[in-house]
């Protein structure tokens, strides 16, 4: 640690603690309970911190407050961690994984927010009495006072002078672990934009608008446009204005959906790549959570298709029943493995989605917890399940059918690979169509959209959506 971080308190005597009983503003202790959970028993935060906000009854303004603490500290963990650590003079799995929660929450604070300071360290002491031992508080105290005496910017010196390699640069100043960034930098290169890099690690970093999607035929073009402003992109799409997204998704009763507008566009692009024939039978082969689900049922039920949505593991079978139940008609949901689809259902299907089981790493906005969960081994595995279930789905088309595939992520792995992969194992048999062509004719302005033009990566940095990759497929 250099001499100047040293003078600005590394060594002062910390301050007394407060007493154990004294309690902790109830948006403070949610976001707590919902980081340390994401920690110990892999939670998911989107999931986990609406239940925990409506449990303890907050007011708009905490839950506002506990929803940024939350969302920000998961964010920015590693950043957080290295400034801890230079502080600490240890690493930080030295330190009480209950204590590393509460620090990184206070440092959050006072690097990243208006928090006032005494609010933000005394808050913070408060906290860790209550969930780690009382010798926890002095040195909470010490680290977090220590954090106060300087700026974002003189800490992000100090660390990007502490770190060394470019990537492992980018990585710990921008809170993404080394591997990810390599793998983005190798997409946007795939595409020519390698100098894109630092713009797409800080659109993982910024919270999302709340999108919503107006189910077509199901919601009156003048309460549509009440919603808020029209995407940019997504025909079908808007940003919430104001308001609880939830109290808006009830008072439509399903028919309104909380949906990133790269997920719209993705289930677009299958249902509106070519007129639909009356009769015509769609499968979602991979459908939980349900919400492209949702989308297809609507767009089947205006052309009178019908939609069958497929989930293997029943706790999400039972979230895409739920979303597709605003959804007037019939849509079956199927529990079965996915892989075995096309031997069990041969060339039924006039349209397929596949939207792949993958990491993840297109919705590190919404999902912040998953960058610090997935390891290059992961993209291995699920580059094999990804082949199998192409296949699957490819086998249960039936011949001039449509088949999309879909990853939230931009790993090259998951999905030109894939693609490649698909393109040799099945020869002429398989067409790739000009999705980017398609999309462009679906969107409500012009997507820029690199590569060759069979095939899609969305952008969160360009697009301001998920880093969805999509691409169309027919059997012949």
């Amino acid at each position: 640690m250099s001499d100047r971080r040293q003078n600005s308190g590394s060594n002062a005597r910390p301050a007394r603690a407060p007493r154990p009983q004294q309690s902790v503003q109830p948006a403070r202790l949610v976001a707590y309970e919902v980081i340390a959970a994401v920690r110990e028993s892999d939670a998911y935060a989107n999931l986990l911190l609406p239940s925990r906000i409506q449990r303890a009854r907050l007011n708009s303004a905490d839950a506002a407050l506990a929803t940024e603490l939350t969302y920000g500290t998961l964010r920015m963990q590693g950043f957080y961690d290295k400034v801890i650590e230079l502080v600490a003079d240890r690493t930080v799995d030295k330190i009480d994984p209950a204590v590393l929660d509460v620090l990184r929450l206070g440092a959050h604070q006072l690097l990243a927010t208006r928090v006032a300071t005494h609010a933000a360290v005394n808050e913070s002491v408060a906290l860790a009495s209550q969930v780690a031992s009382r010798s926890a508080t002095g040195f909470t105290n010490g680290v977090l006072r220590t954090i106060s005496r300087s700026s974002l910017e003189e800490w992000r010196g100090w660390v990007q002078d502490e770190t060394e390699g470019a990537d492992e640069k980018l990585a710990v100043l921008h809170s993404h672990p080394a591997w990810v960034v390599r793998a983005l930098r190798t997409a946007l290169e795939a595409e020519g934009r390698g100098s894109e890099l630092e713009q797409l690690l800080e659109a993982d970093n910024a919270a999302p608008k709340v999108n919503l999607a107006a189910l077509p035929g199901l919601v009156d073009a003048t309460d549509a446009a009440a919603l808020g402003d029209a995407n940019r992109f997504s025909p079908i799409g808007f940003e919430l204005s104001g308001g609880d997204p939830l109290g808006v998704t009830d008072r439509f009763g399903g028919a309104v959906r909380v949906q990133d507008e790269g997920s719209q566009l993705a289930a677009l692009a299958l249902s509106r790549a070519e007129p639909v024939r009356p009769g015509e039978r769609w499968l979602d082969l991979c459908a939980g959570p349900g919400g492209k689900a949702a989308l297809l049922a609507a767009e089947a039920r205006l052309s009178e298709a019908t939609l069958i949505a497929n989930e293997l593991v029943p706790a999400r079978a039972g979230l895409v029943r739920n979303a597709i139940a605003g959804v007037p008609g019939d849509v079956p949901v199927w529990e079965l493995d996915g892989t075995t689809i096309g031997a069990a259902h041969p060339a039924e299907f006039d349209r397929i989605l596949l939207d792949a089981p993958c990491t993840g790493l297109g919705a590190l906005r919404r999902r912040p917890e998953a960058r610090w969960r997935k390891s290059p081994g992961d993209v291995a595995e699920l580059s094999v399940l990804q082949g199998k279930l192409f296949d699957a789905a490819f086998q249960a088309l039936k011949p001039g059918g449509i088949l999309a595939y879909v990853t939230c992520s931009p790993h090259l792995g998951e999905t030109l690979g894939a693609v490649n992969g698909a393109v040799a194992r099945w020869g002429d048999a398989l067409e790739q169509l000009p999705t980017r062509d398609i999309l462009d004719g679906i969107a409500a302005n012009p997507l820029d959209i690199g590569g060759n033009g069979l095939t899609a990566q969305l952008w969160p940095h360009r697009h301001g959506t998920d880093a969805m990759f999509i691409a169309l497929f027919r059997k012949h």
